[in-house]
């Protein structure tokens, strides 16, 4: 009978008939009791162990001392870093040095083992999932976006002669080779994370099998390299060229037809962040549901002090769940204690002129748009670095985003154009300014626009001029247009001003005209009002527990709301 089947017993291992009774846990045996004597009889110089079958592994097997033959040591020289038996303290070898029991060692070091282990499970391996996952939606998305490229230079050379062709498939060609090269690098970046999860789950088995074992020599001898994957890979972000069209005549052909900008991959140490192991498996990845209040309510007010002709308050930014960055009709950005409600810092733009918007950025630093000076400038340790300057435009809105980017919205110089940038660090990235059938996706003229980024990655835009909030994928794909609530309070019409999204991706608009903030789902469905005795609200901006903060230009103040469960 195959003693290996499922549907047999376990037998001796000496006789290979008897059923298994015994066990030594000094060479790993088992036996019938029949067998026993023959085992402890064929080596007489081990220490054989024999207990019962059920109780095997119970008996620690200390490891055997390299001076002395046939001695076990069941002590460690921590100073030496060695185990020792009796023999070695008797040489007087280790006097004066602290010494443990190897039991005492080995219950430490499987502690630090099983706590690298529940990292490696956890924490390490799951991360690193989630990066192979966002390669492969990169990748997925690449496609996607490449597919739309090819298209639309297939649709631009179908208003063209015969003749061009040749032109048409050269391009695409260009395209190919681009879209292949990014698709390989992205490929080689995913068989390398896919090659150290491999690695993570031996390094997970192999300690597995170590903590199973009784064997204290085999349990010394494992060392933990959790921390050689603790350092994430970067985070890679391909860069799609643009096509051109050209509109010129007189040039040459290729010219006239258009031409593909380059393309790039940019890669970030700090793009992707460890996982945090969930405390059930039931939180999974999203934030839990909160339900709406029955009535929003006012939680505190903040006075806030701007000077100038109008003196009023314009913008508010989240440092945190107990600070607030605002701004307003002159030149200083001033931070605030939420609870207590103190001035804790100011510091004035570095062009002097009245800052535009504010935002806080991941790291907590502070963002702004100087409209006039035509930058974009972050303040680092209360030092104000330029991070963009603009030629023929001028910025507006600006929001930083979840994977760190920023967001802003700006005008042209004759004010006849409006887009939105993406930018990586300084790097433009993206831009969003047409629907798909060509015609632009805002409003342009000197008038009050804002951004913000929702949870699902939609680009939202309140867009004074045109009364409404325009919400784009992260594509730039048109998702909808919300022009306010058909029973607009006061009956005035809707004036979107600040805007801001929370951890439910509702979308929340101040209502400069009817003193209000409205509110929306995800998808634009207007939910409700938010009152609370606002007045002219403007900035908006929430805190990590779902806080609404409006700034308030005519008195000055913030307010804080609660508005969720």
């Amino acid at each position: 009978m195959d003693r290996t089947s499922a549907q047999d017993v376990m037998r001796c291992d000496l006789c290979e008939t008897a059923v298994v009774q015994m066990h030594c846990d000094t060479c790993l045996v088992n036996l019938c009791t029949a067998c026993v004597g023959k085992h402890m009889i064929s080596d007489q110089s081990i220490n054989h162990k024999v207990v019962p079958f059920e109780t095997r592994k119970s008996i620690p097997i200390y490891p055997g001392c390299v001076s002395h033959a046939k001695e076990q040591c069941e002590m460690y020289c921590k100073q030496c870093d060695i185990p020792v038996c009796l023999s070695c303290l008797a040489s007087k070898q280790h006097i004066g040095h602290e010494l443990s029991k190897v039991l005492q060692v080995v219950d430490e070091k499987k502690d630090i083992i099983m706590k690298e282990k529940k990292e490696l499970d956890e924490s390490i391996c799951p991360t690193y999932q989630e990066i192979a996952s966002d390669v492969k939606n990169r990748m997925s998305q690449l496609e996607k976006e490449y597919g739309d490229l090819s298209t639309a230079i297939t649709k631009h050379g179908e208003d063209w002669h015969r003749e061009i062709d040749k032109l048409v498939k050269k391009l695409k060609a260009e395209v190919d080779e681009m879209k292949n090269t990014q698709l390989q690098t992205l490929q080689k970046h995913l068989d390398e994370i896919n090659k150290t999860m491999s690695d993570i789950k031996d390094e997970i088995d192999s300690m597995e099998t170590a903590t199973d074992t009784n064997d204290l020599s085999n349990l010394l001898r494992v060392t933990s390299n959790a921390s050689r994957y603790r350092n994430l890979p970067h985070k890679i972000f391909p860069s799609l060229p643009k096509f051109i069209p050209g509109r010129q005549q007189g040039e040459e052909l290729g010219k006239l037809f258009g031409v593909l900008s380059s393309s790039s991959l940019t890669s970030d140490q700090h793009g992707y962040s460890m996982k945090t192991p969930q405390k059930s498996p039931e939180a999974g990845s999203s934030p839990p549901v909160k339900q709406l209040l029955d009535e929003p309510e006012s939680v505190t007010t903040i006075d806030t002090v701007y000077s100038g002709i109008l003196g009023g308050l314009y913008n508010v930014a989240c440092l945190s769940d107990e600070e607030i960055w605002t701004s307003g009709t002159d030149n200083a950005m001033k931070l605030y204690s939420i609870n207590q409600g103190s001035l804790l810092k100011s510091i004035t733009t570095k062009s002097g002129n009245n800052p535009y918007d504010i935002a806080v950025t991941k790291s907590g630093d502070l963002v702004y748009t100087d409209y006039i000076d035509r930058t974009v400038n972050i303040v680092k340790n209360e030092k104000i670095e330029e991070v963009i300057r603009l030629q023929k435009w001028r910025p507006r809105g600006v929001c930083s985003t979840t994977s760190g980017d920023l967001l802003v919205i700006m005008d042209s110089n004759d004010n006849k154009q409006t887009k939105v940038v993406r930018y990586s660090g300084s790097t433009e990235t993206q831009t969003i300014q047409f629907d798909d059938k060509g015609k632009p996706l805002y409003s342009y003229g000197p008038f009050y626009r804002y951004i913000t980024e929702n949870r699902n990655l939609d680009i939202c835009v309140s867009d004074s001029e045109a009364k409404a909030v325009v919400v784009v994928n992260q594509a730039g794909k048109l998702r909808f247009r919300y022009t306010g609530h058909t029973l607009a309070l006061k009956n005035k019409p809707f004036d979107p001003q600040g805007i801001t999204t929370d951890s439910q991706g509702h979308i929340l608009i101040a209502n400069y005209n009817n003193d209000c903030v409205h509110m929306t789902d995800q998808d634009g469905q207007f939910l409700r009002y938010i009152e609370c005795r606002l007045s002219v609200p403007y900035g908006l901006c929430t805190d990590t527990n779902d806080n609404l903060f409006v700034a308030q230009y005519g008195d000055r103040q913030v307010k804080k709301i609660k508005y969720l469960k």
